[in-house]
């Protein structure tokens, strides 16, 4: 969800001071040319009433109404989270924050023994960034396609004006655009096109000489040379990705198995919870094996409602790992996001029941069979925190403790009372599993008023002992490293 670079003055008005203690943000992103920061006074106004304006009268019952969560972040985190019975409201819980991008010389705070810095500014919403053996890094500049069918009506044009405050309506850049850092500075003094008229990119993934990437429908495989800046041969369709009219999550990530043997791409459910019909979420809601070479394809795992993050855990063999954005609209408190070690054949129960076997009754009709063979997540990462960005390493380069474990970019919410995520968190693994809580590596994607200044997504170590973030609100490319001593 982006907005201005932050080279340039933020397009911004003041909306939502609702205050937050546990990494959350307030995106905003209007429409046209640069707008001069709000005044003092305006900044004054109560962020819904300003939101309201923007958005109209149906806007305002959304933004006035709703619950607030009754457990701390921290009782939704962890390998056994609470799950309380679930709240329902006539009208979903709304909380944004309006996306104002970062002012000159602002970043994100790290945690103690750490620094950050921008790797590369003036990005058009970067969303994902895959690292070449090289060094090069390669960044999805993307956002989603014309999704004509996706929430029609009027609670659809609501919801689209809504993510459009928090930075998620400009249209897509359509490439991946290749960063190099030549001298070794922590900073791209190379930046150029390597891949364009895409569809929706996401994912990318080398193996030997061949580069893939997921666009929204489908992968598509291009030859690579190590070194080049820039890809111009057409490339060829490795295999068709389900995509459409309503293709309601349409980001496709991608990881090459580490034989090299198949990539696992991860597909969202064209719903929230299966209200547009079960026929619709044919092949969705899962993760495919495709096998490099021909293109052929099965599913993997099924039931995991929006699984974004895939990554490898160390040990013998590796394990695949993903993180999961999990409902909305059963309260606050549900249902945490997670993250998983992915079985071969596991179900993980959307939309028939979360976190195991907890049934929603919301899914018609109900599949208790299916139920009962739910597996229950590894991890749990938060309530509506948008954990999008996984990056599991033995070996990250920084100092400890952020050494061997997950790195989580949590994009933040937009249905949660006080909001959650908007953070890059550490989560420690020991012989591939997780072994403690969540560390906080970079907070500070609010600023005092409650504005979104970035919202992180991808995450990726380059090698050098650093940690890259997209930032796809402040259009900016994060290094974190150690502190110099």
């Amino acid at each position: 969800m982006a907005i201005q670079s932050s080279r340039k003055a933020p397009r911004t008005i003041a909306v939502d001071q609702h205050r937050q203690h546990d990494g959350a943000v307030r995106p905003r992103a209007m429409p046209g040319p640069a707008r001069p920061r709000a005044t003092t006074h305006a900044k004054q106004l109560p962020a819904r009433v300003v939101a309201a304006v923007m958005l109209g009268g149906a806007a305002l019952l959304l933004l006035g109404c709703g619950e607030t969560a009754t457990l701390p972040l921290a009782a939704g985190i962890g390998p056994d989270p609470r799950l309380p019975p679930p709240r329902h409201t006539l009208i979903p819980t709304v909380d944004i924050a309006p996306a104002v991008g970062w002012s000159d010389g602002a970043r994100p705070d790290p945690a103690p023994g750490l620094a950050v810095a921008a790797f590369a500014t003036g990005l058009a919403h970067p969303r994902n960034v895959y690292v070449l053996p090289n060094g090069d890094v390669l960044v999805a500049e993307t956002n989603a396609p014309p999704k004509p069918d996706d929430s029609p009506g009027l609670r659809g044009f609501i919801m689209r004006r809504i993510m459009g405050v928090a930075g998620a309506g400009v249209p897509s850049a359509n490439r991946i655009t290749l960063l190099r850092d030549t001298n070794r500075a922590g900073v791209a003094d190379i930046k150029t096109t390597f891949l364009e008229g895409l569809h929706s990119p996401f994912g990318i993934a080398l193996i030997g000489d061949q580069l893939f990437v997921a666009d929204t429908d489908a992968i598509r495989r291009y030859p690579y040379l190590a070194g080049q800046t820039r890809i111009a041969a057409p490339g060829e369709q490795l295999t068709a990705l389900p995509a459409g009219r309503i293709n309601h999550h349409w980001t496709k990530n991608l990881v090459a198995s580490p034989d090299g043997r198949f990539l696992y791409v991860s597909i969202g459910s064209n719903s929230n919870v299966g209200e547009n019909g079960l026929a619709v979420e044919e092949d969705r809601a899962q993760i495919w094996e495709v096998d490099a070479r021909t293109g052929q394809h099965r599913a993997y795992a099924t039931g995991l409602r929006n699984p974004n993050g895939l990554s490898f855990s160390p040990g013998a063999p590796p394990g695949l790992w993903t993180a999961v954005n999990e409902r909305d609209e059963l309260g606050s408190d549900l249902v945490p996001d997670y993250m998983t070690s992915v079985r071969d054949g596991g179900f993980y129960g959307w939309p028939f029941s979360y976190y195991g076997q907890h049934v929603d009754a919301r899914a018609q009709p109900p599949r208790p069979a299916l139920v009962a063979r739910a597996i229950a997540p590894d991890y749990a990462l938060g309530a509506h925190t948008a954990s999008l960005g996984l990056a599991i390493t033995p070996n990250s380069g920084l100092p400890m403790p952020f050494v061997a474990g997950a790195f989580v970019g949590q994009h933040g919410s937009w249905n949660r009372r006080p909001p959650s995520g908007y953070r890059v968190i550490f989560v420690p693994f020991t012989d591939g599993k997780p072994s403690g809580q969540p560390v906080d590596v970079l907070t500070g994607f609010l600023d005092a008023q409650g504005q979104a200044r970035g919202r992180p997504v991808g995450v990726a170590l380059d090698g050098r002992g650093g940690l890259l973030v997209a930032d796809d609100v402040g259009n900016t490319m994060w290094r974190v490293s150690g502190a110099p001593p």
